[in-house]
């Protein structure tokens, strides 16, 4: 069992009703995430406030692998205190890219965004090639995620409801990994996520 800092929790459940509050947050099924080993959490992403949002949502600590850009004041150490860690774009940030596999071999969650960068049309896009290379080298279980309501810019309230659901997970098979085989779960991922914005849509 991970060993949590002693703030954690605190900080989680202000955040969480701070949340509710501000964006009135429904978080759905999270009893689909596995409470124990390494799982990659992979969400969609339109607003920087994604991945404070989601890593509250998240049954466990997550690590969140985000774009260095976001580490500016204030925004930055929350970020930091949800176990977000910087990733410098545009190339092969080896130092991030080892850091998201340790945390995944020592058993923890790591936070991904694979489409590689927010949405500008608020449309799922596509995942970047490799968004699930660091979860195979712990064949960690993937979390498709989504979260809706966090497109304030084309919102047409004041009052905005954002929601968090989990999809069911994704488990890497016995066997050879192969470049096909991370192909095929990238796009499973990717089909379970573009389904649970759509499930969550229809809700209302």
């Amino acid at each position: 069992m991970e060993k949590l800092p002693f703030w954690y929790q605190p900080t989680k459940k202000f955040l969480v009703a701070f949340f509710k509050i501000i964006y009135r947050l429904k978080i759905l099924h999270t009893e689909r995430f596995p409470m124990e080993g390494p799982v990659v959490l992979a969400c969609n992403h339109v607003s920087l406030a994604d991945p404070p949002i989601v890593g509250a949502s998240s049954p466990r600590r997550v690590n969140i692998m985000a774009k260095e850009e976001l580490f500016v004041p204030v925004l930055g150490s929350l970020y930091r205190l949800l176990g977000a860690f910087p990733v410098r774009r545009g190339g092969a940030d080896r130092t991030a890219i080892k850091h998201g596999i340790d945390v995944l071999k020592n058993g923890e969650v790591l936070m991904i965004f694979p489409e590689g960068t927010r949405s500008r049309t608020g449309e799922l896009g596509k995942a970047q090639p490799g968004a699930l290379m660091m979860a195979s080298k712990a064949r960690a279980v993937i979390v498709p995620t989504c979260i809706v309501g966090t497109d304030f810019k084309r919102a047409k309230t004041w009052w905005p409801k954002v929601t968090v659901s989990f999809a069911e997970p994704i488990y890497f098979p016995d066997g050879e990994i192969t470049k096909d085989l991370l192909h095929q779960m990238t796009e499973e991922m990717m089909r379970r996520i573009a389904a649970e914005i759509e499930i969550v849509k229809n809700a209302g």
